[in-house]
């Protein structure tokens, strides 16, 4: 059985990009435009890891990573950040809201599975 990975980002180019890695490398794929959509798409189905971006219209990455937090069946489901935010700060904020990972954008789709692979086996 795959893992299935959730991809959060309001860039549809970088979202087909991660989903096209992320395929590759045999993870089922769920796609949400920002963290109001992926709330939404969070119905109770398995997801095993979460990528989101940072800055998105609606809800913000890290609003919608505490969202998340708040759902019992998605508490421990680790979330990597993947955005153009590389300020220690802005890192900070992540990893209290929850982050397991923050990667930076523009990223090496080897460097992004690495990461994945590494907290889907959690």
């Amino acid at each position: 059985m795959s893992k299935t990975i959730m991809i959060v980002d309001d860039s549809a180019s970088l979202r087909q990009v991660v989903s096209i890695a992320l395929k590759g490398g045999g993870y089922d794929v769920i796609e949400a435009c920002d963290g109001k959509d992926a709330l939404s798409k969070l119905n109770g189905e398995r997801v095993h890891l979460i990528i989101s971006d940072v800055n998105m219209p609606n809800m913000d990455g890290i609003t919608f990573l505490k969202e998340v937090k708040k759902m019992p069946r998605y508490k421990f489901t680790p979330v990597i950040m993947l955005t153009t935010e590389s300020q220690a700060a802005k890192k900070a904020e992540g990893q209290a809201a929850g982050a397991k990972a923050w990667v930076v954008k523009p990223f090496q789709p080897q460097t992004m599975l690495a990461a994945v692979a590494k907290l889907v086996q959690v």
